[in-house]
């Protein structure tokens, strides 16, 4: 399993949570046809994205980006001691998984410069914050943590509505450390890192592009959880809040960087989790990046 690589002269480190069967394929994406997943059920095996039950199998991690100004840190997972009701396997998790994975990297919490969430949903914003003394703090105390400000807002008017448990113990314990920033979807944060807009999953969802003067990686968030979904780009995840714009995202993220050396490092996808795009037929196809 590759943990560490490069795009362009930027180093890049995964820091894998865990990576299980998640969720049977046909309830995670629910256009999916009977025959549809029996016309790709060997290949996807073959993959490591889906197990014996039809169940797709998903990596949940971050990846961090040692450019020459900083250590940023793109999404930050599920969390310890985190109340999580609805999904039994993430709910008070108590594990070293995440922290060790960190160390084995050759990174502390004092390392991380910038915690960039691609969005605020429940698996991409837990180590955001740890519990200390009662309290929910910044885990990377040294850290700016960039949100995308309309994406901010959503979460903000839905806990206004009825609480939404990560947004209150993960990105507000952020806010009142005064240690976030609240940048477009389209930031550039250098001439290495810039944000691209990939709505449709939540409504500011960004993407994060790697390279200077062009396109070298993108870390692709959750515009896309499966490769089925490169196969079928339509096909959106039951959790998406726009299905439509979703699949116009991922189809436009797909038609850009099909057949070309951008490395794409998705968010779910299982090990190596790190491809590029070739074309099949209407649809596309993720080859993985030899390690």
């Amino acid at each position: 399993m590759t943990l560490k690589f490069r795009i362009g002269t930027i180093e890049v480190d995964r820091i894998i949570e865990g990576e299980y069967p998640f969720e049977a394929a046909a309830n995670f994406l629910p256009n999916l046809t009977a025959e549809q997943l029996a016309d790709n059920r060997g290949w996807m095996r073959e993959a490591g994205a889906l197990d014996a039950d039809d169940r797709l199998i998903l990596c949940i991690q971050s990846y961090v980006l040692r450019t020459p100004h900083h250590n940023i840190l793109v999404d930050s997972c599920v969390g310890n001691n985190k109340p999580r009701p609805t999904r039994p396997v993430w709910d008070m998790k108590t594990d070293t998984s995440y922290m060790g994975a960190l160390a084995a990297a050759g990174l502390t919490v004092d390392d991380i410069d910038i915690v960039m969430c691609t969005h605020l949903h429940v698996d991409h914003v837990g180590w955001n914050t740890r519990l200390e003394n009662g309290r929910w703090v910044p885990t990377f105390p040294k850290a700016r943590y960039m949100f995308a400000d309309r994406e901010f807002a959503h979460w903000e008017a839905e806990n206004a509505k009825a609480p939404v448990l990560p947004f209150q113990d993960s990105v507000l314990p952020i806010v009142a450390a005064n240690r976030h920033q609240l940048v477009r979807s389209d930031f550039a944060l250098d001439d290495h890192i810039r944000l691209m807009p990939t709505p449709g999953h939540t409504p500011d969802h960004f993407a994060v592009v790697i390279g200077k003067g062009r396109d070298e990686g993108v870390i692709t968030g959750d515009l896309i959880h499966t490769p089925l979904q490169a196969r079928y780009p339509e096909m959106s995840m039951r959790a998406d809040v726009d299905p439509v714009k979703s699949a116009a995202t991922r189809r436009a993220f797909l038609e850009r960087y099909c057949d070309t050396d951008t490395q794409c490092c998705t968010a779910h996808f299982p090990s190596p989790s790190r491809l590029k795009i070739k074309r099949w037929d209407d649809g596309f196809k993720c080859e993985s990046i030899p390690t």
